[in-house]
Order: structure tokens, then sequence, then C-alpha cells
């Protein structure tokens, strides 16, 4: 099967999803979207769920290799590294946002079809955090990270005004990072 068309699948499936929402997105609409007969469209997904599951599946992995990249970056300070891993994970519900008038709905919807994806997807960004964090936190690299998702998780919760929490991150970041290297006691 062709990998091209499946993109092109998803992308159509994106747009439908955006646009009309999970509930109101049919299989008709996703193969007029692709330009694909609806049989055609069944060749690589199964239903709508599947549509959705898949392109969650493209996201996440878009997703973390962006951040993958940011916590590859060279030199800098730790706290831009770090602040550039979690925008990727921001970024990616406010672009839901931006693109859908939907986006409550579609988010929703991924809790209940793609909850084992989003929990995979979470575990990879932390990890991924972590270490980015390891040589300055040591052996509180995990719990660090983990606060850190959870201040991004909690981000994307109100996204009314998307600068909002592009600076809440800048600064909760730059605060975790600023107490790693304060003197005292953090064990």
């Amino acid at each position: 099967m062709s990998n091209d068309r499946l993109e092109t699948i998803l992308a159509a499936a994106y747009a439908c999803f955006t646009r009309h929402g999970m509930r109101r997105t049919t299989m008709d609409d996703i193969a007029a979207a692709a330009g694909m007969s609806r049989p055609a469209v069944y060749q690589y997904v199964r239903n709508k769920n599947d549509a959705y599951r898949r392109l969650a599946e493209r996201l996440f992995a878009e997703t973390l290799d962006r951040a993958r990249q940011a916590a590859a970056t060279g030199g800098g300070e730790l706290a831009d590294r770090l602040h550039d891993v979690l925008a990727a994970k921001l970024e990616l519900t406010l672009t839901l946002h931006r693109d859908s008038p939907h986006a409550t709905e579609l988010l929703d919807a991924s809790g209940k079809l793609t909850g084992d994806l989003v929990e995979a997807y979470t575990a990879e960004m932390t990890d991924l955090v972590a270490g980015t964090l390891a040589d300055a936190a040591g052996p509180r690299a995990r719990a660090v990270a983990d606060v850190l998702v959870a201040l991004t998780r909690g981000l994307e919760a109100d996204l009314t005004d998307p600068d909002l929490p592009r600076q809440r991150l800048r600064d909760g970041v730059a605060l975790l990072v600023a107490g790693l290297t304060s003197p005292g006691d953090h064990a």
C-alpha cells in the first residue's frame, strides 16, 4: 500500500475533523477531501476512528521528532533547550485550537480513542525532558521532568490567548532551572 495515499487520507482526515468535529465527520467526507472513493480509503483505514488513531500517531511522532531535535541542540542554555522541547508539545495543542472550533471535542475524543497513545506519548516526552535534565538535576531529573510535563499539560487547558501559555511555559521552565542551580540541599 502506498504511504503517499495514506498521508493524503490522514491530511484529509485532519481537515475534516478540524472543520466538522469528530462526531459530524464521515468516511464520505474524508474520501471526498482526499479525492478518493470511499472503497479506496477503506483499503488504508478501517473507519473514521482508525483514521483518527493513525492521525494521532502521526502528530505525536512529528511532535516528538521536533522535541528530540530541540533536546539535541548542542550548547545553549538548559532553560532554552527545555523550553523548546516542551514548546513542541504545547504547539501541537495550540495548532489544533487555532485550526478548529471543535478542538475541545477532538481532544476529548483523543482521550477516549487514543488514551494508550497519549499515555505513551506523554511518557516518551517525559523521558526526553528527564534526559535533557540529567546533568543539571542528577537523580531528581525524572521528578523535575514530571513537574515540567505537568506544567505544560496544565497550560494546554486555557488557550484563549495563545501567547499567554507560551510565556508561562518560558517563565515556568526558567524558574525550575534556576532552582536547580541555586545553592542548598535539594534532596
